[in-house]
């Protein structure tokens, strides 16, 4: 805006340094303005290089003269008073900038292609889909049976021979393992417990196997 500006305002950027000088730094981190005196024991230097005063409060400073912040900032330590394991699990935030990233949640979709040991749908038929590999020989997989069964007995690492009680210990065994209640607490298999319940509701009500040993 023009300076003769009828209304008397001056909006130019200069004029508003003028008025305002507030904040204005050189490059060596001097506060141009500042009519502080050095807080420096028994200094009476112009104070002109601010400084935190603890790592819990850096929005307040200390003012100094440049030879007595210069002595500040060699003794300064962020890290004093912080333990061992306070200062890795800081050194892990900051290798993300404090913004961990968390895993996306499987949709009921992937959830129900994991079951039958498809981690991705795009990936059905494997790397090897143009090829035929003939028919794979497994010595405790002799019977032909529905995929979700098939991939039940997988999951409770059992065989197709078993009858349902002998796969009934199996899924025993491993809710011992892997429930919370049974394994001192730890929580960190739940998905793999809850397939191993998928599956034995799977051998459960299916009709491929005896009833009796």
């Amino acid at each position: 805006m023009r300076k003769n500006d009828p209304f008397g305002f001056d909006m130019s950027v200069s004029s508003a340094k003028k008025k305002n000088p507030r904040g204005r730094r050189g490059m060596s981190g001097a506060s141009e303005t500042s009519q502080r005196v050095c807080e420096h024991d028994k200094c009476q230097e112009h104070a002109k290089f601010r400084a935190p005063k603890s790592p819990d409060v850096m929005d307040d400073y200390f003012w100094f003269c440049q030879e007595h912040v210069r002595e500040y900032n060699l003794k300064w330590n962020f890290f004093d008073g912080t333990s061992e394991a306070e200062l890795m699990a800081q050194q892990a935030k900051d290798r993300v900038w404090e913004r961990p990233t968390k895993p996306f949640k499987k949709s009921e979709e992937e959830i129900a292609w994991a079951r039958l040991g498809v981690d991705d749908p795009h990936q059905v038929l494997g790397g090897n889909a143009t090829q035929n590999p003939g028919r794979n020989p497994n010595a405790g997989n002799t019977r032909r049976l529905p995929p979700t069964e098939r991939r039940a007995v997988e999951v409770l690492e059992a065989k197709d021979t078993m009858s349902k009680p002998q796969i009934r210990k199996q899924y025993k065994a491993l809710i011992k393992v892997l429930h919370p209640d049974m394994n001192g607490g730890d929580r960190s298999q739940e998905e793999q417990l809850a397939e191993v319940v998928w599956a034995w509701e799977q051998i459960k009500s299916s009709k491929h196997f005896r009833e009796k040993d």
